[in-house]
């Protein structure tokens, strides 16, 4: 199996008015990702409500990202979980309905210690064993997982990738000090994409990529051969919009985004309701202005690959 790296879009999850899954709009959207060249799908992920599903929920999805995915990229499931049982249990499934592979959080709702999370995580992949992108993102789980961690964790060959989302790129060239180039590292803010993938990130675990994947994916392009100046007049353009990525409502924003750029909706699962007021004309006006620089902005893109 190849091991991971490039654009892996964290995609929204779609809900009709009745607030169940939309799985025939999951899969048009699902198309456009397949279709603009990402490398991998994330699924469920803070992004993706995924707190909000239940288990039945969360394999529908699955399944549907795999049909659509078809095999040609992988298709990573997120697990959440308050437990390890409760993580392992969920991990084990995902695999057995055909995820490619895993993003798995510590523990929620309680912190846990370098040594439980440790544990955790090893729990985790022997119940699962499928390859894993362990995700750094202290304002989910609570605690920040140390690069001595992810050194202590480098025995486990499951462990493939590591989404840094603590928003200290640093940490990047801590763990890189620690293990080299034994994993793929992931950035995990979208508006230090471009900072982290300059420090070593082999990867952009991508909200944004769900609107503008072509933009995205060109950024990213230009970071692996080193075209720096090309990616920073991209990066530049596009950072507004990464900013809404990193907001309180981000989900809010992105479905927005997705609805105004691809013609989708932004129906949220409650509590979380759509933008409006004055704060979806802010939204909006950021869009508009995107959408309108945009045309300067596509005449330099790079050739899919």
């Amino acid at each position: 199996m190849k091991r991971w790296e490039g654009v892996f879009a964290a995609v929204t999850t779609k809900f009709t008015l009745a607030n169940r899954l939309d799985s025939a709009e999951a899969e048009r959207c699902l198309s456009l990702q397949l279709e603009s060249g990402v490398h991998g799908l994330i699924l469920a992920e803070q992004l993706g409500e995924g707190q909000s599903l239940d288990m039945l929920e969360r394999t529908e999805l699955l399944k549907s990202a795999l049909r659509v995915a078809a095999g040609r990229i992988p298709v990573l499931m997120t697990v959440w979980s308050t437990t390890t049982r409760e993580a392992c249990l969920f991990a084990e499934a995902s695999a057995k309905n055909g995820a490619t592979g895993l993003v798995l959080l510590p523990p929620l709702a309680y912190r846990s210690d370098p040594f439980e999370t440790e544990a955790h995580c090893r729990a985790v992949a022997r119940a699962a064993g499928i390859p894993i992108m362990v995700c750094n993102d202290p304002a989910l789980h609570g605690g920040d997982i140390s690069a001595e961690v992810f050194a202590r964790l480098a025995d486990e060959p499951l462990f493939w990738a590591i989404k840094e989302a603590s928003g200290d790129v640093r940490q990047l060239t801590r763990i890189i000090g620690l293990t080299g180039d034994r994993y793929a590292l992931f950035s995990g803010v979208e508006n230090l994409a471009l900072e982290s993938l300059i420090m070593g990130a082999r990867g952009w675990v991508a909200g944004l990529a769900a609107a503008f994947p072509r933009e995205t994916l060109a950024i990213w392009r230009y970071a692996n051969a080193g075209l720096f100046d090309e990616a920073r007049r991209l990066y530049r353009w596009f950072q507004p919009l990464l900013d809404l990525e990193t907001s309180v409502k981000n989900v809010q924003n992105v479905k927005l985004v997705e609805s105004m750029v691809i013609g989708s909706n932004d129906r949220c699962r409650a509590p979380r309701q759509p933008l409006r007021g004055e704060e979806r004309a802010h939204v909006e006006k950021i869009i508009r202005y995107a959408l309108a620089s945009r045309a300067g902005i596509a005449l330099h893109l790079p050739a899919a690959e």
